[in-house]
């Protein structure tokens, strides 16, 4: 692909989603307290003042106004005249994937609006989960998207991808728990899953265009939204927020081609890339049940709020992750450039060992704190 398409895809995707979700989120930053939609501090929270929330409608809205508008000018004939010929090519293979979009964009609107009614009134955990689960079900059952595992068992694979997206959606939930640590680790997910679908040298025979445009819109809203979101924060995604974007990835992750025949290993690239939000999910729960206490229950038991607690600024707490991410990150690139099982083993281990070293700054704070 040459320099020209990738300007392009990056001007039709990460440009008008920024702007979107950057200019709503001062737009919702005013309206929150009319509508309900503000975090008040509290025991268990980390802000000392009180937060508008909704930046998940900005999140939402820059993913959705882009492809509303792409897909008409795709049905009207006119996008093909906008676009250079290399990327024209394309648009009969997109506009056969509309329908899948769309199905997309309706399942995290429509667990968007659940987070929303969430971030309103409080909803049991009980409630939340059912529904995430039917929601995924309906897309995934419609759809036939599906993780690629090598198996014969159909149902098997379809039961993985419904957990695997619900995991995520509850994953970036418990990591919106400190300004910019959520909508940063997921921007990271964003561009790392589409630097996978875009290199030379990944498993699919070529590159991925559709997921990585979608991924791009993705990684441009969360941008918008983290200049709002960077501490101290201004705004808060929220369960809206959290919802749609743990989705999204979910969705995207599965919709992409990791692994081929001769490198079947590189499967497990989204779960190198997704390691350190779903590491803070399965401690945290685990914390919580080993105490008597229900596994959505708020707390301050995060891998953020630990390292808060050795001494870190609230800054260093959240970079510590993101570089946490970015290092598994490009260990997922590396899976499908090696040929071997034992390179990949190799590969493996090294995010094994960062989470090592994250699990060794946990258990210190724990000390500390109960000292």
């Amino acid at each position: 692909m040459n320099s020209t398409a990738i300007t392009w895809i990056a001007l039709g995707t990460i440009v008008p989603s920024f702007l979107l979700s950057w200019l709503s989120a001062f737009v919702i930053r005013r309206r929150a307290a009319s509508w309900g939609l503000v975090d008040q501090p509290g025991e268990r929270k980390v802000h000392e003042q009180p937060t508008p929330m909704g930046g998940g409608l900005a999140i939402w809205l820059g993913v959705l106004a882009p492809f509303l508008l792409g897909s008409i000018l795709l049905l009207s004939g006119t996008a093909e005249a906008l676009l250079p010929a290399g990327l024209a090519d394309h648009l009969e293979g997109v506009e056969m994937r509309l329908g899948g979009l769309w199905i997309l964009l309706a399942g995290g609107t429509a667990l968007m609006i659940l987070g929303l009614l969430d971030d309103l009134r409080g909803l049991a955990w009980q409630l939340r989960l059912s529904i995430q689960l039917l929601i995924v079900a309906a897309c995934i059952g419609s759809q036939g998207w599906q993780v690629s595992l090598f198996m014969s068992s159909g149902l098997v694979t379809v039961l993985v991808s419904i957990f695997w997206v619900v995991l995520l959606i509850n994953s970036f939930n418990m990591l919106d728990n400190m300004d910019g640590a959520s909508a940063g680790v997921a921007a990271i997910a964003a561009l790392v899953l589409t630097l996978f679908v875009l290199l030379p040298g990944s498993a699919s025979a070529g590159p991925q265009l559709f997921i990585a445009g979608f991924l791009l819109v993705l990684l441009g809203s969360l941008a918008g939204f983290l200049l709002h979101n960077r501490p101290p924060a201004r705004i808060f995604m929220g369960d809206a927020g959290a919802y749609f974007v743990g989705f999204s990835i979910g969705i995207a992750s599965l919709l992409a081609t990791y692994a081929s025949a001769e490198k079947p290993h590189a499967v497990l690239a989204p779960l190198c890339v997704l390691a350190i939000p779903i590491y803070d999910f399965v401690t945290v729960i685990f914390i919580r049940l080993r105490e008597g206490r229900s596994p959505f229950e708020a707390d301050k038991c995060h891998f953020t709020h630990r390292l808060v607690e050795l001494g870190m600024s609230k800054g260093q707490a959240v970079l510590t992750i993101y570089f946490a991410t970015a290092t598994c990150g490009l260990c997922a690139l590396l899976l499908p450039r090696v040929d071997s099982f034992a390179g990949a083993s190799i590969i493996v281990l090294l995010v094994v060992c960062v989470l090592g070293l994250v699990n060794i700054l946990e258990t210190t704070a724990r000390r500390k704190i109960h000292s």
